[in-house]
């Protein structure tokens, strides 16, 4: 029997985007066939690294890091255009893709980031796999926007959070789109203690790190305060990206969609990577067990 040929869309939400890396794998569990990739943000990083054949490995690391490891990876920008300047992030990501052209990859691949300048989505779907991702992740106020062409780039999914449009041309038998923003209960996944102990130890290291970032900015939070600055600008884009993929599925609808709670973890969720994997795998089972 001839495998299903698939057009698959993976939509932005920060640290939720480690639910695509079990999507992808159970579909491969079940024969489908991925021939193209759309993504924002984090559904770019991940479809280009799977269309690059990089995946495993890059599954493999996100597994294995400590909180040392995270901490070494959150290089401040004294840049005052975003917190995170990206460049230890791009330099491990440069050892596990090596030099990769979009348009030499086996599988169609469309990256999509936003030129504020211009207020368009900007689709790379050809040039280096590594910018197109860098371009396309970076998140307004944590990472620093990426200069290009005269363009001022920033994460994809502030206009296109589910780019389902760069697929429509497509010859495939179906389109799926993995949407990260949804609105049910997040699922029930054991945790072994190791897993626990490790959560804690990241989550001390992004507290550290949050506390820097607010006196940088020279802010101070009451002990009173239910929320800081940082939790009201994430809600803030999660609202709005939340309304765009809305709006934008009223015109490009796909075949079928796998939806990830909004609650399993939240943007920046990081050291999460177990969970949200088997998050995504439990979803794409239930999508696809109705197909």
């Amino acid at each position: 029997m001839r495998k299903k040929r698939i057009s698959l869309v993976l939509g932005s939400g920060g640290a939720r985007g480690y639910a695509h890396i079990g999507v992808i794998e159970e579909l491969k569990k079940r024969g489908y066939e991925i021939v193209s990739i759309s993504g924002a943000s984090m559904g770019a990083l991940i479809g280009g690294l799977y269309a690059c054949g990089k995946l495993d490995l890059y599954k493999e690391w996100v597994l294995e890091l400590d909180a040392l490891d995270v901490a070494s990876l959150l290089d401040i920008s004294w840049d005052l255009r975003g917190f995170i300047g990206g460049e230890k992030v791009l330099r491990k990501l440069s050892e596990i893709v090596g030099k990769q052209k979009i348009e030499d990859l086996p599988i169609k691949f469309t990256a999509v980031a936003t030129n504020l300048k211009t207020n368009k989505e900007v689709w790379f779907q050809e040039g280096d796999l590594l910018k197109a991702i860098r371009a396309s992740i970076s998140i307004p106020t944590f990472f620093t926007p990426v200069e290009m062409g005269g363009m001022l780039l920033v994460d994809g999914g502030v206009l296109n959070p589910l780019p389902v449009a760069p697929t429509m041309s497509d010859h495939t038998d179906m389109t799926i789109a993995v949407n990260l923003y949804a609105d049910i209960p997040k699922p029930k996944i054991p945790l072994t203690k190791d897993e626990e102990e490790k959560q804690n130890r990241f989550q001390n290291i992004l507290d550290d790190f949050l506390k820097k970032a607010q006196e940088l900015i020279n802010f101070s939070k009451e002990e009173k305060e239910s929320y800081h600055i940082f939790d009201i600008m994430h809600m803030t884009f999660e609202c709005v990206q939340n309304t765009m993929i809305r709006y934008r599925l009223s015109g490009y609808y796909p075949d079928h969609i796998i939806e990830i709670s909004r609650d399993v973890c939240g943007p920046y969720d990081f050291y999460k990577a177990y969970e949200v994997i088997e998050a995504g795998r439990i979803a794409a089972k239930k999508t696809l067990d109705n197909i």
